[in-house]
């Protein structure tokens, strides 16, 4: 019986090849853990053919209908020939359970690291997001939320201060500068106006990348949900505020090819980037339960990572007074 406080403590191996096993495909015993913590992702081979990649969703974090959007969102980007990498069917089925589990079988897709400081390789990207989001302007998910001020940034803090995570002397500092970035977001959000929420990838890194000689392939839509245009595009962008200008305008160069970009979603780039720290914080608390991340953040909640925080959000918050980048 699975333990509520450790979703995957009864996700062994045999149990991992025995869900395989039972969609048809028949594993030979192969099983490779890859870099995932928010689920289980496993490379596994399969009989007479080649391996495949299984993605075990952490429990209760997603209902059935939402993860069936993400599989029906990255089935149309794929039916337009959009190199993203869909969920197979199996069976008349994308999303299986086996032993209380449920998950997804991919096909293994290849690749190296996006070289972003490349002009060709951001617009590059620009055209295939702008592709992406052709697609995504086109129907709402039902299911999924959207990524906004409250969901990211308020929601974030509550859960912070209601399991108070922050040490009793940051406390108060913390709770000050949380306060001061939140009401910046919302600062930036009036600036920017009334913007479009449309169906995104969501977590558009380098990591949720991979780049083939045919060009990009996007892996991963896990975190997809409704937001403005422009958080499939700032986490494509660093350095200093003059290497960020040229590096938008090549991936706007990209992207106007196949989507109109509204340039007042700019004034949300910072904005944006502030809501993902909180909630980054908020996610590692969220999930400080699973033995994983114990193991693999060592460093969070301690008394040098809240410091690191509250300089981080102080930071954001000059950045944000600042004026935006332009299209």
């Amino acid at each position: 019986m699975m333990h509520s406080l450790h979703p995957y403590s009864a996700l062994t191996p045999d149990c991992a090849l025995g869900a395989l096993d039972s969609t048809g495909l028949r594993a030979d015993g192969r099983l490779l853990a890859l870099n995932s913590y928010e689920n289980r992702v496993y490379q596994m081979g399969i009989e007479d053919g080649l391996p495949v990649v299984v993605k075990f969703y952490r429990p209760d974090r997603w209902r059935d209908d939402a993860i069936l959007e993400e599989h029906v969102f990255t089935a149309e980007l794929a039916g337009r020939e959009i190199p993203v990498v869909a969920p197979l069917v199996l069976h008349g089925a994308t999303l299986h359970t086996h032993a209380g589990f449920r998950f997804a079988v991919y096909p293994r897709q290849g690749g190296r690291m996006p070289e972003f400081d490349r002009a060709d390789a951001l617009q590059w990207m620009g055209r295939f997001l702008g592709r992406i989001h052709a697609v995504g302007a086109t129907a709402s998910f039902a299911h999924r939320p959207t990524l906004d001020l409250e969901t990211f940034g308020t929601a974030s803090r509550d859960f912070l201060r209601a399991g108070h995570w922050l040490p009793a002397d940051l406390a108060a500092a913390w709770d000050s500068v949380v306060e001061h970035a939140l009401a910046s977001v919302a600062h930036c959000y009036e600036r920017a106006g009334r913007v479009r929420a449309i169906r995104l990838h969501g977590d558009c890194h380098a990591g949720n990348v991979l780049w083939t000689d045919s060009g990009p392939h996007f892996v991963d839509f896990d975190d997809s949900r409704m937001g403005p245009a422009v958080q499939d595009l700032w986490m494509l962008l660093s350095g200093e505020r003059d290497e960020r200008q040229a590096q938008i305008n090549e991936i706007l160069e990209g992207y106007a090819d196949f989507m109109e970009f509204d340039p007042r979603e700019l004034h949300l780039v910072e904005a944006l980037r502030t809501l993902r720290l909180i909630h980054y914080a908020a996610w590692l608390a969220r999930r400080w339960d699973d033995p994983a991340f114990p193991a693999a953040f060592p460093w969070f909640n301690t008394q040098l990572y809240w410091q690191a925080r509250i300089l981080e959000l102080r930071e954001q918050i000059a950045l944000m007074d600042e004026p935006p980048l332009v299209a």
